[in-house]
């Protein structure tokens, strides 16, 4: 099975997105990174990790239109996909877990 790059992208890169990564990274081989869009978050999203990732998984429609201003030609031929989760949980949270895994099987395979 083809493993599948996979960039969450949330606002600070500190709750929501770090959470996916650190619960879905390496699950059937996927290779999971996350950053955010904002100037202060912990990860900064780049050109590069675009053009790493098969598939970009951001939490709010927001984020997609940050994205698609900031790097229009690096987003060509990817998949784009909103979670609509809220920027309400912290890192970890048990609830975010629920809502993430829940979300994300939707359109990846997460069972072993």
């Amino acid at each position: 099975m083809y493993a599948i790059h996979i960039l969450f992208v949330c606002s600070r890169n500190r709750w929501r997105s770090l959470t996916a990564e650190k619960i879905f990274n390496g699950v059937n081989g996927h290779v999971v990174r996350s950053a955010g869009t904002e100037e202060k978050a912990r990860i900064r999203v780049t050109a590069g990790l675009i053009g790493w990732a098969d598939w970009i998984l951001v939490m709010e429609r927001k984020h997609i239109q940050r994205l698609k201003e900031k790097f229009p030609m690096e987003l060509q031929g990817k998949k784009l996909i909103c979670l609509d989760i809220p920027d309400e949980y912290g890192y970890m949270d048990e609830e975010l877990i629920g809502l993430l895994e829940s979300s994300v099987s939707s359109y990846v395979n997460l069972h072993n």
